[in-house]
């Protein structure tokens, strides 16, 4: 018997929408935002680790097996992954850009939906999905094409792998394996130069591009109050936001099923799924 849903706080919806009528709302976005779109998130509603963790970068860099490995799994994960599709909070914020009152969006995620939904001016802290890049001399090719030349330098192997039972879906591309895939599993190097090719994605250990975190500020500075969707809060690429925020005494607010690191800055949360929340509050907002 599934389990009824239960009602959303409207006396919280109401005060969230009266903090942030008439005021230039920017949004950070984290995994929470994607989740109903079909992509796990690293941390569950209680902020901890429910998911082997992600490669890290130094790991990646250093060791050719653990790449081979992150390939492996990717190779099987990426399908899946470019084919979900925004959820009603990406286009609930989509519309709330469009009707002026979101200047953007700052995002966690890697998954470009957000674009896909329609939004305009998204600052991707952490890298896209869907670009691979060389370590080398920094050709950058779309990972579609990048997954063809996987699939064909491993003719046959996705074939082998079908109902092997080992296979499970993780965060953001990503599979379980059975051990056996990885290690049969062969890397295309850079068309250009024969280089270690790369997700272009902030990986673990990696710092967030400087230009990045500028244009990130930038955005910042367009909002009269922030809004944080779908984030925990746990890591500082995140959080570095919350702590602008309060020595400038900028009100911030939280959509967010669970605790976040912000909870005890906040004015105001809401504490559901943003795909219920924010259909609502852009009603609210925009009417």
């Amino acid at each position: 018997m599934v389990a009824p849903t239960r009602p959303i706080d409207l006396t919280a919806l109401r005060e969230l929408a009266a903090l942030l009528r008439r005021r230039r709302v920017v949004v950070l976005t984290g995994a929470g935002c994607s989740t109903e779109s079909g992509i796990p998130d690293y941390r569950g509603s209680d902020g901890r680790l429910r998911h082997r963790g992600p490669i890290r970068y130094g790991e990646f860099v250093r060791r050719p097996e653990a790449r081979v490995c992150y390939w492996a799994r990717s190779a099987v994960g990426w399908p899946r992954m470019s084919a979900t599709r925004p959820n009603p909070a990406h286009r609930a914020l989509a519309e709330l850009e469009a009707g002026g009152v979101v200047p953007g969006v700052i995002t966690q995620n890697v998954d470009g939906l957000h674009q896909a939904a329609g939004s305009r001016n998204v600052v991707e802290l952490h890298g896209s999905l869907a670009f691979v890049c060389c370590l080398a001399c920094g050709h950058r090719v779309r990972r579609d094409d990048f997954q063809a030349m996987l699939l064909e330098r491993n003719d046959g192997w996705l074939d082998r792998l079908r109902g092997a039972e080992a296979v499970s879906t993780r965060p953001d591309g990503d599979a379980g394996l059975p051990d056996w895939a990885a290690r049969s599993f062969r890397v295309p190097g850079c068309q250009r130069c024969d280089g270690v090719m790369k997700p272009d994605v902030v990986l673990f250990g990696e710092n967030v591009p400087g230009p990045r975190v500028d244009d990130a500020w930038r955005l910042f500075d367009r909002g009269d109050v922030l809004l944080v969707v779908g984030s925990s809060l746990a890591v500082y690429s995140g959080r570095r936001f919350i702590y602008r925020a309060t020595e400038r005494g900028l009100p911030i607010a939280v959509v967010n099923l669970g605790p976040t690191r912000a909870d005890d800055v906040a004015t105001a949360k809401v504490g559901d799924r943003a795909g219920r929340v924010l259909p609502r509050l852009a009603r609210a907002l925009l009417a």
